[in-house]
């Protein structure tokens, strides 16, 4: 499946050029499972060999980067709250969750955004709940293009760097997404562990 993805994604920049780079980085960035280390890496390569520039390729990866972000960003800041306040009971969220996400984003929204770009996995889902959370917008655009910049250079000077080898990064980046991935289902167990419990607690105490 891997090796699927990234050979749509080296057919994709081929025929269609920034414009391609521009739409890959922007699903990226949303909830699709494309990863950057599948993208920008061949990016680098096609620097290396003078079919695009270091330049331009930083900065469409960035437009991109923002235009999903965005999209996200704004998914939550107006879907959210409706979003717990009807359908949360489903998913054990209530608006003490949201109210806490909003906090947590006033408070710590700048760094979250900005290390959330160089975490595999984290960064596709981080700007639903930043819009949720109701971080201001001009921040949030500012540290998810500085972010973004800096990842999306790295992975592309990595690419132009190993040329006809670019694709390793990808392999590498395969056990970072494993281990991302294992550590947030441990979250998401001990979140539900947590309102479970809290929910006895309120049924007992109500008895």
């Amino acid at each position: 499946m891997t090796e699927l993805l990234v050979n749509h994604v080296v057919n994709w920049i081929s025929v269609s050029g920034y414009a391609g780079l521009v739409v890959l980085m922007a699903l990226e960035s949303m909830v699709a499972p494309l990863p950057s280390e599948a993208v920008m890496p061949f990016a680098g390569f096609l620097i290396f060999e003078g079919t695009f520039s270091f330049e331009e390729v930083i900065f469409f990866s960035v437009i991109g980067s923002l235009i999903g972000s965005l999209l996200s960003y704004y998914a939550g800041l107006y879907g959210g709250r409706p979003f717990i306040l009807k359908f949360g009971k489903y998913f054990l969220l209530d608006i003490s969750d949201l109210e806490l996400t909003e906090r947590f984003f006033s408070k710590y929204g700048d760094k979250t955004i900005f290390f959330s770009r160089f975490i595999p996995v984290v960064r596709h889902l981080i700007s639903i709940p930043a819009g949720a959370g109701e971080m201001k917008a001009g921040k949030f655009i500012l540290y998810t293009a500085v972010g973004a910049g800096l990842w999306n250079s790295f992975l592309a000077y990595a690419g132009f760097r190993l040329k006809s080898h670019w694709n390793e990064i990808r392999h590498y980046g395969q056990i970072v997404d494993w281990v991302v991935v294992l550590l947030l289902l441990a979250g998401l167990a001990y979140f539900v562990y947590r309102h479970v419990r809290r929910l006895k607690r309120n049924r007992t105490g109500a008895e």
